[in-house]
């Protein structure tokens, strides 16, 4: 076996929806050290230049195109561009997504908070699978990676909407595997709690104290930590892996309670 291929993407391109920060930069820029070419699909244009920009600067090519995953037409136009530009799609990173998770009480919210949490979780990424796929068949190489949560498998109040689209993701994947091998794997990567802008603008010493109680390696994650994962899908390390879950989460659960 020559290892040295073993997470070599040169002359790969990789879509990666959500890519402009986060984790979802972290994952552009691992996969971009590794070789894969990347288009940057997120609907704040001017920082998916900034990340492109950076990306080219690590000797490959890089896209930025403005997407909404809410809208069906920016979905065909990311992938479309992306073809037109680097001249095809071999892996395909579903980072994009959000929702109402912790402030979900059904007492409180409406069905289309709910509908809203699986149009960016789930059927988002599902199209955008129904749009890359042929193109990664013909090309003889496809990965497809979702980002899923912990709350797919934690059980939380004010979570129903969130979590449990974050579980059809994980279920979605585990079908999937089946319609689209040999030729394209996919997989899931879920966090656990990971030092985002987001989380960074809430913790304090005695959240991070409390979050790590249950957590076997004594610190929170990092985006890099997350985007490793996405790595190991997405290269050929992983060529005998499809329809699975991986959490990245220190080994345990940063709950507060």
């Amino acid at each position: 076996m020559d290892t040295s291929k073993l997470f070599d993407l040169t002359g790969k391109t990789a879509i990666v929806t959500g890519g402009a920060a986060g984790i979802g930069k972290a994952t552009a820029l691992m996969l971009a050290k590794h070789g894969a070419n990347i288009s940057i699909g997120d609907f704040n244009l001017d920082a998916a230049k900034e990340t492109a920009k950076e990306i080219e600067g690590l000797g490959v090519k890089a896209i930025a195109v403005e997407c909404n995953v809410l809208k069906d037409e920016d979905l065909v136009n990311l992938v479309e561009t992306t073809v037109k530009e680097l001249g095809g799609v071999q892996i395909l990173i579903n980072n994009a997504g959000g929702g109402g998770g912790g402030r979900e009480n059904p007492s409180k919210i409406s069905v289309d908070d709910i509908k809203r949490d699986y149009e960016l979780n789930v059927f988002s990424g599902w199209r955008l699978c129904q749009l890359a796929v042929p193109y990664m068949k013909k090309s003889g190489y496809g990965s497809i990676v979702f980002t899923t949560s912990m709350s797919s498998i934690n059980k939380s109040p004010n979570m129903s909407g969130y979590g449990g689209s974050k579980a059809a993701v994980n279920h979605t994947v585990a079908n999937l595997a089946h319609d689209f091998g040999p030729e394209v794997r996919i997989n899931a990567v879920g966090p656990g709690a990971t030092r985002t802008a987001a989380l960074e603008s809430v913790l304090t010493p005695e959240i991070e104290k409390v979050m790590l109680a249950h957590t076997p390696i004594k610190r929170l994650g990092t985006a890099d930590d997350i985007a490793g994962a996405m790595l190991y899908f997405a290269s050929p390390i992983s060529e005998w892996v499809s329809g699975q879950t991986i959490f990245v989460n220190g080994g345990g659960e940063q709950v507060l309670e």
